[in-house]
């Protein structure tokens, strides 16, 4: 196991070289979902084909760049292959038919993959079945290539944590500038995505996990109502706020990816509510003229953390007022930022009881099976595990008492009112708002092993702890770095911020693909 970690050396080495890494290309750059099965259905690719070249691609330059690809599918050429004989005998099953995607690796697969969170802990965790989200995506035709890196426990152990690490996988690279960091949790999957070793890709989100990755490897992001997708068979942190989404080049790729995800599953409670509300198909929302008449609402509170994010969001907010918007500017929610210290205790004590409950989920046979047993497994391998930083939030969260103590019972009112009725619903009624926007985060910063993360600013964790749908789309980009622009707004108002964030996209089109430089290009913009 200790070659595991010290893996990571020779990419962050490469990244400072000065010269970039040779990265051949690659005849599917950028391709959409729609132009894939246009290619599958007039016959020029088949589905093993496309599952081929993106193998292929992450092959030739992932472990030497980016690093976000922590496991490959055996059967995916096999499954490709039964694919292309049921279009030919019956027809697609629909638009993922064939579709080449990557999902996080805390993503249960009942197959030859592993399931483990990034952690060394759960190496060879094999679940008894399909996440959910896996099972509807194969029921969708799509093709699973492989699982993604990610920030470690889902960036849930350490106060000192670098995203993009874990024990498992290394360190996963940004690819506009190797040497800056991908975000987190979902960082694999935004850099995968970005890098074009998959059409599309899942991640997951308890606060800013799907949204930030997406915003610093300029790729579009979905982190949908919590209950819209279920969580069953993924390794949680918060019940009240995890959840998985899409992330895609484009909306329309991400908003494809959405409907083959819902539906309401027994073993997750809260997919009840979203009975009724939601889609099997988001892409009917995509109307590139949906900005016109639309009242939006700046979250200034949400600005001033870097003056040139600032003049990206202001250039963006003319480009919408040209477009036909109405902008309610400021729209400031009322008491941003006071449920911070409320969402802390509500993660600690949920992380204990989930992660146990899915722990035990796996049986017996399970590498180990509460939290306690992780820490001590992590203390047993600190030079593998703990190498760059500790596991403060999980001695925390161990300390915690049952979902029925006071302490827990009463954060968790007061940070769903504070973000909810007092909070998001409250400044969307009273400017009769269809959508808050706000900037997603700043550029990527150094990846820093012995300071760790440095964030900027963002604005992901009102709509995270309401549990309401945020989506973010690139805006522009900081000395070749993308920054992206959130949408968010009240429960279940996917189809409205699909179109407007669909509208901006399309009267803007920043996304640009990285081009794996060894550093951000201080000559650019």
């Amino acid at each position: 196991m200790g070659g595991v970690a010290v893996a990571l050396t020779p990419a962050l080495a490469q990244a400072a070289q000065s010269a970039a890494p040779e990265v051949p290309s690659f005849e599917l750059d950028e391709v959409t979902v729609r132009e894939l099965q246009q290619s599958m259905s007039s016959g020029k690719l088949t589905a093993r084909a496309l599952a081929e070249k993106y193998l292929a691609r992450i092959e030739a330059i992932d472990k030497r760049t980016i690093n976000s690809v922590i496991e490959v599918n055996p059967d995916a050429l096999a499954i490709s292959e039964q694919l292309d004989l049921e279009r030919k005998a019956k027809g697609p099953r629909g638009p993922l038919h064939g579709i080449p995607v990557l999902i996080k690796d805390n993503i249960g697969t009942y197959d030859r993959m592993t399931t483990t969170a990034g952690s060394l802990a759960l190496q060879g965790s094999v679940p008894p079945r399909d996440a959910f989200v896996a099972q509807k995506l194969r029921e969708a035709g799509a093709v699973i290539l492989g699982k993604t890196n990610l920030s470690e426990w889902a960036n849930f152990r350490s106060t000192h944590s670098t995203s993009g690490w874990s024990g498992r996988g290394g360190q996963t690279n940004n690819p506009y500038a190797l040497n800056r960091n991908p975000c987190g949790s979902s960082s694999g999957s935004g850099a995968a995505v970005s890098a074009n070793l998959c059409a599309i890709a899942i991640g997951t989100e308890t606060d800013g996990s799907i949204v930030c990755p997406a915003n610093a490897n300029g790729v579009a992001g979905i982190k949908p109502t919590v209950g819209l997708v279920s969580r069953a068979g993924i390794v949680p942190i918060s019940h009240t706020q995890d959840t998985s989404g899409p992330m895609a080049r484009t909306l329309a790729d991400a908003a494809a990816l959405l409907g083959a995800l819902t539906g309401v599953d027994a073993n997750d409670s809260a997919t009840a509510a979203s009975s009724g509300k939601a889609h099997s198909d988001y892409t009917r929302f995509l109307d590139g003229k949906r900005l016109r008449g639309a009242r939006l609402g700046v979250v200034r509170k949400a600005f001033g953390f870097d003056p040139a994010v600032d003049r990206i969001m202001d250039a963006a907010l003319a480009e919408m007022k040209r477009q036909g918007a109405t902008l309610v500017d400021p729209a400031e929610i009322p008491t941003w930022g006071k449920w911070h210290k409320q969402e802390n205790e509500i993660m600690l004590y949920e992380f204990k009881a989930d992660l146990n409950a899915y722990l035990a989920g796996l049986g017996p046979q399970a590498p180990v099976h509460t939290l306690e047993e992780i820490i001590k497994f992590n203390d047993a391998h600190a030079k593998q595990e703990m190498p760059y930083f500790g596991q403060e939030l999980f001695v925390q969260a161990q300390a915690k008492g049952p979902l029925t103590s006071k302490e827990y019972l009463d954060a968790l009112e007061q940070a769903q009112r504070l973000t909810r009725k007092e909070g998001i619903d409250a400044i969307m009624d009273q400017h009769h708002l269809d959508a808050l926007v706000a900037p997603t985060g700043g550029p990527a910063w150094l990846t820093d092993l012995v300071d760790g993360d440095s964030f900027g600013g963002g604005s992901s964790s009102a709509a995270a702890v309401a549990g309401y749908p945020d989506i973010t789309v690139p805006a522009g980009f900081i000395f070749g770095l993308p920054v992206g622009i959130s949408f968010f707004g009240r429960a279940w108002s996917e189809p409205t911020l699909i179109r407007i964030a669909y509208a901006f996209e399309q009267a803007t089109k920043v996304r640009k693909a990285p081009k794996f430089l060894p550093a951000a290009d201080l000559k650019v913009d």
